[in-house]
């Protein structure tokens, strides 16, 4: 499917990344992977790979995939992780669900039916459960897993957001924006698998207090 591009953020993933780039040689997307220029071992881990390299000018998660986002010239965009915790073949339900159904974001959920996770720990279903139900609540956001962020997505529409979140925060701001702007939004059930390298870069303390700042700011100070 030529007219999605892969946003891969690939923050130190030099074990990871090169066998997540393997396993989607069968599809036809194209791929962007977006680091960090100081990320030499990750960027020599796939030198020998027919993908684009976009380079963040600022450090963190979301800044990754604001930059990967702003720099895809496809119609759709799918943020797909680097740690092999996705499923490359989820992308295609995703697809015909925006194309045959009219939505202008996709989310991947680990709690909707169908879906189930390898990678969950107690604090983290917790803390989704939690963040999700205020979703829910305060944003009218009909999604099940607000932190999942398998997304797929109409790209000129998300660019129009204006995202700025840097780091986790963005897992939260994308959604809550574009249901503000009233984009059409819907969910499939996915599978997370285990991560490859079997660890996790969310703090779920530090990052979780994070949000929690984040979603507050968003409902009192968001214009309506």
């Amino acid at each position: 499917m030529k007219n999605i591009t892969l946003v891969i953020p690939a923050k130190n993933e030099k074990e990871s990344l090169p066998q997540v780039l393997n396993e989607l040689k069968k599809f036809d997307y194209n791929i962007m992977v977006v680091l960090h220029k100081s990320d030499i071992e990750t960027i020599e881990s796939i030198k020998n790979y027919d993908v684009k390299i976009a380079f963040q000018k600022n450090f963190g998660y979301g800044d990754a995939l604001i930059t990967g986002i702003k720099e895809t010239n496809t119609e759709l965009f799918c943020i797909f992780n680097a740690d092999g915790s996705f499923k490359p073949e989820e992308i295609e339900i995703m697809y015909k669900k925006i194309n045959y159904e009219n939505y202008d974001i996709i989310f991947g959920s680990r709690y909707s039916k169908n879906g189930v996770s390898d990678d969950d720990t107690f604090v983290t279903l917790v803390g989704n459960y939690i963040f999700s139900i205020i979703g829910k609540l305060f944003f009218r956001l009909n999604i099940n897993d607000i932190l999942y962020t398998f997304v797929l997505g109409k790209t000129e529409m998300v660019n129009q957001l204006n995202l700025k979140k840097k780091d986790f925060r963005f897992c939260v701001e994308l959604p809550i924006k574009a249901k503000k702007e009233n984009m059409l939004i819907s969910e499939i059930g996915c599978h997370e698998r285990a991560r490859i390298g079997g660890k996790k870069k969310v703090n779920a303390f530090k990052d979780g207090l994070l949000i929690s700042i984040e979603m507050i700011k968003l409902f009192f100070f968001m214009k309506r």
